[in-house]
């Protein structure tokens, strides 16, 4: 997770695109906007813009870090020793962004990442939050706490998307689940329950609750795959419990179904994903 708020594009356009290096095409960003006031004193002395002013500039932030993932096009590394040349200059692009709050040349320092773009994934949770990813992302996290409302926000983001131009295909929609398992119904439920009316209880912010045994649970996931979204991210309620019986006992269960992979098709996040890799915007240019 990194701040739109608090960092500037350039840097963390060429620190993703390291990642994506380093990981072999699986680095992703979930964007976050900060809206503590406090929180910009921590990288000195910034003002956190407030209500729509804080969107539109963390929608700027991703506009320039995305044309700094295209400022390099795929083939702009040619390293040449014969005539000690590393790159052609003619496929390395300025991107000569101008907008409120930023303004930056470019190129980038680091050639296209091996992804071309990244995976950009941020959290839905009102109307500005849905606007964000509809406008920034290749992966929206719903948090909703019930199908009803789940069905109607994923709808509302299809319609938006649409509305905005968007391919249908270039926008994931998942569900956020905070999952409470055991091989004991009963010892799960008593487990929710202590967990909700502890000191920290487990906010219904954090998406739909999933509660009872892996078997129970792959019936209900396999339930809210009808209910308009493409996936689902498994948050563990207790880390230390939940975890395991997420990557073993939900995920063999789901596997043995047949609605969960048990082989990687593709060697990077967005084919993972099945998101496509995009052309560069100034290669064809």
């Amino acid at each position: 997770m990194a701040s739109a708020t608090l960092t500037e594009p350039f840097l963390l356009s060429s620190q993703i695109a390291t990642l994506d290096y380093v990981s072999r095409g699986r680095a992703g960003w979930q964007l976050d906007v900060s809206t503590d006031p406090g929180a910009g004193r921590l990288v000195g002395p910034r003002t956190i813009p407030a209500g729509a002013e804080l969107y539109r500039e963390a929608i700027d932030h991703v506009e320039v870090v995305r044309r700094l993932w295209d400022s390099w096009d795929d083939d702009a590394e040619i390293r040449d020793s014969a005539t000690h040349r590393f790159i052609d200059r003619r496929r390395v692009h300025y991107i000569d962004f101008e907008g409120a709050d930023f303004s930056v040349k470019g190129p980038s320092i680091t050639p296209r990442p091996p992804q071309a773009q990244p995976v950009i994934a941020t959290v839905v949770s009102d109307d500005a939050t849905q606007a964000l990813a509809v406008a920034t992302a290749d992966v929206a996290i719903i948090t909703e706490p019930d199908g009803r409302a789940l069905t109607r926000r994923a709808s509302a983001m299809r319609a938006s998307a649409q509305e905005a131009g968007r391919d249908p295909d270039g926008l994931l929609l998942f569900a956020e689940v905070d999952a409470v398992l055991d091989a004991d119904e009963r010892v799960a439920s008593e487990r929710r329950s202590r967990l909700d009316a502890g000191p920290d209880p487990v906010p219904s912010s954090r998406g739909l609750p999933l509660t009872g045994t892996p078997s129970a649970a792959a019936d209900q996931l396999t339930a809210w795959a009808e209910l308009g979204v493409d996936g689902f991210r498994l948050a563990p309620a207790d880390l230390p419990l939940d975890l395991p019986a997420i990557s073993a006992q939900l995920s063999g269960e789901l596997r043995r179904r047949g609605v969960l992979r048990d082989a990687y098709e593709a060697s990077t996040l967005r084919g993972l994903l099945g998101l496509r890799r995009p052309a560069s915007r100034y290669a064809a240019a």
